[in-house]
């Protein structure tokens, strides 16, 4: 029987009913950064190379733990339309699963004949099992703040392509029968029909999850013309779009830039789109291969009001060809986050079946570097930053790399290194040295504390308070072999 409930309950029902948690979202303030969970929240982290959900052998638990142990906070997945071969480009690469323990969201069928071995997909059916993985990993990602980006496809290649579930020898619907540089055109409505449904499936089932950030695709034209996949992109950010407008939860959608700034492939300016993606330090500019590097984001898309992101660094350690790796890996993250980035992610080889948690001296380097540079960052109010280096009058050698934001009169972050840049422009390789600057800033008037701190294990090199009158105000950083931050706050 129904009953009457008193007013004054129905008001302490409505004080004590916890309100829905919003997905990670961007600061109404600052968009340039996220809030998460009513935090104000940077991305920073090092991680496996997307396979932790279709790679049954992956122990993705070790892995979040050792995320979670560094404070890291992100990590990225492919949810199967691409598969890499077993062993391809390191020993253990997570996405590279053995076919028999490789699962993905369609379910098999009842016949023979996957080119990489078992029965084919059936396009019309879900694989329950699947799904109900890939929530436990974001669950379990959660449960250690651990932001998910699932990003939906990557470019194919003419190997990989074969491998999968959308390739027409691989399903019992035929779909796919195209050459790898058309699998992610608009030519082929069969095929375009089965990617929309798969992007809408994954975000009707990931909707419930606060700690998930959508993304289309990674490299989407590295062998397609810029102009035949730009608009494939734009139709899957609309099915995206149009699938949340119907539930609970609206998530941030990312997309990297490829090809030239304000072309085809780049949606920055879009409504839908909510994160501005970059990769490698300033990325390829000549030919199909052409992209936008996260740094290079910094100083081209900013005026969009939207995070940027540097999402994928050469591979870890391989990829960085000369130079110091390890040192590599630090300085880009540093340059990146000091100068007004909302998101890193280094992709590690260090992570693999055998060894998900990354335990080798290396790796403990790099994640003690990351978790500095977080550390350092979050030491300051960073939603009430914007780059700026206008403070610095002089000091900094020609030739190094230098980046900061300040909220002018409270608080400045500066970070530089001493590096060239590779010829591929993809990393940076570090020169180092016994450096020492001499920095003329420019402040206004007021008491402050620099402090100097070393990137790499974020230790205080150094620290002074002073009174300033306004003007012109020197400081000596200590001696470094690579690289230095400085946090300068005002104080009472």
């Amino acid at each position: 029987m129904f009953k009457r409930i008193p007013i004054a309950g129905c008001v302490l029902l409505l004080l004590v009913a916890p309100a829905s948690p919003q997905p990670i979202q961007l600061d109404a303030a600052n968009p340039h950064y996220f809030v998460f969970h009513g935090q104000p929240t940077v991305l920073i982290t090092s991680a496996e190379h997307y396979g932790a959900v279709t790679n049954l052998d992956f122990d993705y638990v070790a892995y979040l733990d050792a995320l979670k142990a560094n404070e890291m906070n992100y990590t990225r997945e492919w949810p199967g339309a691409l598969l890499e071969m077993v062993g391809e480009f390191y020993p253990g690469n997570t996405m590279g699963a053995r076919p028999d323990r490789t699962i993905v969201p369609w379910a098999r069928s009842h016949m023979p004949g996957c080119v990489y071995g078992g029965n084919k997909f059936d396009l019309d059916k879900w694989n329950p099992e699947f799904f109900a993985h890939l929530k436990d990993f974001i669950r379990k990602a959660a449960e250690r703040g651990i932001v998910v980006e699932i990003n939906f496809f990557n470019s194919q290649y003419t190997h990989r392509w074969p491998l999968s579930p959308l390739y027409y020898q691989n399903n019992i619907q035929g779909v796919g029968k195209c050459d790898f540089k058309d699998a992610q055109t608009l030519k082929y409505p069969d095929l375009v029909r089965r990617e929309s449904e798969y992007v809408a499936k994954i975000t009707r089932e990931v909707n419930d999850y606060d700690n998930v950030i959508l993304e289309i695709c990674d490299e989407p034209s590295l062998f397609t013309p810029h102009t035949e996949a730009g608009p494939w992109v734009g139709h899957l950010l609309q099915v995206v779009h149009d699938t949340e407008a119907e539930l609970p939860k609206k998530h941030l959608i990312a997309q990297m830039v490829e090809g030239g700034i304000g072309g085809p492939i780049d949606f920055s300016g879009n409504a839908m789109l909510s994160v501005i993606v970059g990769q490698y330090v300033w990325g390829p500019e000549q030919g199909s291969s052409a992209q936008m590097g996260g740094i290079k984001g910094l100083d081209y898309e900013y005026g969009h009001n939207k995070p940027i992101e540097f999402n994928e660094t050469p591979y870890y350690p391989f990829q960085y060809r000369t130079g110091d790796p390890i040192a590599a890996s630090r300085v880009e993250a540093w340059e990146f986050i000091v100068g007004g980035g909302a998101s890193f992610n280094h992709l590690n080889g260090r992570y693999t079946v055998e060894n998900p948690a990354g335990n080798t001296p290396d790796n403990a380097q790099i994640l003690a570097a990351l978790r500095s540079l977080k550390h350092f960052i979050y030491s300051f109010d960073f939603l009430k930053m914007r780059p700026d280096t206008n403070f610095v009058i002089s000091g900094i050698p020609r030739g190094t790399y230098c980046r900061g934001i300040s909220r002018p009169g409270e608080q400045y972050a500066l970070y530089h290194h001493h590096s060239i840049i590779a010829e591929s422009r993809e990393y940076y390789v570090v020169t180092p040295g016994s450096y020492a600057e001499t920095l003329v800033l420019d402040l206004p008037g007021g008491s402050y504390q620099a402090d100097w701190v070393d990137p790499a294990s974020g230790a205080l090199l150094g620290s002074v308070k002073f009174a300033h009158q306004g003007g012109n105000k020197t400081l000596i950083s200590p001696k470094h072999e690579i690289d230095i931050a400085l946090r300068i706050k005002r104080v009472p």
